[in-house]
């Protein structure tokens, strides 16, 4: 059977692949300890259920430590400017056909896989198809454009390297938000919240759990780090023991809130502080200031839409 392991297999061959492409490429300053960063996430893709708490725990801190002492670094080649530009010309909108490749098989397997349990995990078939996504749109691109693989895996290097630590921040703060389940910290937030919410007021609870995944989100950076801190401090206690509110809805909406705190804080750097990094964009917060006027609304229909149809 097909099972998740297979796709962290993939993903560790890689980071393995980033780290001796990284190792050999003189041009960066850098590059032993940028290739050590890929080593590791590769090793805890490919033995994080082996080597135990404390293994995966060093782990991070490896990963801390080469990205606090400045570790990551960039290097160039791979293909050249005018090469890209020339096949951007040619190709055109096109190109664009490739990356649809990944969506498109991710929803078609996520239905479809479910049909054959005996074959692929009937819970992970998402997953499953996403990586299935990317290794199609792989061969269909190389194929299309006449590149080697390790053109491809050599572009996603330097991408990589461009992004950096950034790249593993969603993971880390999710991991943030379990640590504070596990804590406590979702019932003393309830605790302060329900002080502040009238007795009986369905709409008040409502606008504390989706404001309150929209600020946790700014705070944290990352609305998976957020969802388990609120949810147990309004969403289940609140919305759906004390006022009988549909789980589904609750929690799905509820994270739709969340996304709205990233779209604006500078916590979620890959969203907000790298595009304007990578384009140089005068303004470091100009992604931001954009966002503003689409966030705070939808964060106000998203609040509506939970009262609406959570409660009916």
């Amino acid at each position: 059977m097909i099972t998740l392991h297979w796709v962290y297999a993939l993903m560790g061959a890689v980071f393995a692949g980033y780290a001796l492409l990284g190792t050999a490429d003189r041009s960066n300053p850098r590059r032993f300890t940028t290739a050590a960063f890929w080593a590791l996430l590769a090793l805890s893709m490919w033995a994080g259920d082996r080597i135990g708490d404390i293994g995966n725990g060093v782990l991070v801190l490896g990963l801390v430590a080469i990205a606090g002492f400045r570790g990551m670094g960039r290097g160039s080649g791979g293909v050249s400017l005018a090469q890209r530009q020339a096949r951007a010309d040619r190709h055109g909108n096109g190109l664009f056909a490739i990356a649809l490749v990944i969506p498109v098989t991710a929803l078609a397997g996520t239905f479809l896989f479910k049909a054959f349990p005996a074959w692929i995990d009937p819970k992970q078939t998402t997953l499953i198809s996403l990586a299935l996504g990317v290794l199609i749109a792989l061969a269909i691109g190389c194929t299309w454009l006449r590149a080697r693989p390790i053109v491809a895996l050599q572009q996603g290097r330097q991408l990589m390297d461009s992004v950096g630590w950034v790249a593993i921040l969603p993971q880390m703060l999710a991991s943030l938000g379990a640590v504070f389940a596990l804590a406590g910290v979702g019932d003393v937030v309830g605790g302060i919240v329900r002080l502040a919410i009238p007795d009986g007021s369905l709409l008040g609870a409502v606008i504390a759990y989706g404001v309150g995944m929209a600020l946790f989100t700014i705070v944290m950076g990352n609305a998976f780090a957020a969802f388990p801190v609120m949810t147990a401090a309004i969403g289940i206690p609140l919305l759906i023991h004390q006022y009988h509110g549909d789980p589904a809805i609750i929690c799905a909406i509820g994270m739709l809130a969340g996304f709205c705190g990233t779209l604006l804080t500078p916590m979620a750097a890959n969203f907000n502080l790298l595009p304007a990094a990578l384009l140089e964009l005068k303004d470091e917060y100009g992604v931001i200031r954009r966002q503003i006027g689409t966030a705070l609304p939808l964060l106000c229909v998203n609040i509506l839409l939970i009262y609406w149809l959570a409660f009916r």
